[in-house]
């Protein structure tokens, strides 16, 4: 295992923010498996929040489904957005959730999408997490800012990935 995969492991240990991923699983019953790059999969989460098919708590990466549906090389780009969400925590540790959810109320603010201008997934992958990569403005939003604030007109919807 890579040393940075090492070395983010034992900061989200170190944090409580792994603690508090598998404080989750054992909570829901969810099954803790390991995965790639020093993640654990903790798969059969059963609460209906949040609505995503999959979501990180430090190292732990919560699914509905199995930690193989996660694997499967058709979702390595999903795996990989999750997986830079637990080098987030790395950094921010418990302070990662109110930066996040500050992020997701300015993105749905701005957009109607948690994550379309959520820092936090445009630096995982927007697309790879299931979410729209270029939305405009709000209507209100755009009139107070002129033309140059739009930036697509189509619109599509702002849920987080779903599988």
């Amino acid at each position: 295992m890579a040393v940075r995969h090492v070395t983010r492991g034992l900061l989200t240990a170190l944090n409580g923010t792994t603690g508090a991923g598998l404080l989750i699983a054992l909570a829901t019953r969810a099954r803790v498996r390991r995965g790639r790059h020093g993640v654990l999969i903790a798969e059969g989460y059963r609460l209906p929040v949040p609505p995503a098919s999959c979501f990180t708590v430090g190292s732990v990466i919560l699914t509905r489904r199995s930690a193989e549906w996660l694997l499967d090389e058709q979702r390595a780009e999903l795996f990989a957005h999750e997986h830079r969400h637990a080098g987030q925590y790395a950094v921010l540790g418990p302070l990662f959730w109110p930066a996040y959810w500050a992020a997701c109320g300015y993105s749905y603010a701005t957009t109607g999408s948690w994550g379309a201008r959520n820092f936090f997934e445009k630096r995982a992958g927007l697309e790879a997490g299931g979410y729209p990569a270029d939305l405009p403005l709000r209507p209100l939003l755009r009139r107070l800012r002129g033309p140059s604030a739009t930036r697509s007109r189509r619109r599509r919807p702002g849920s987080p990935s779903r599988g």
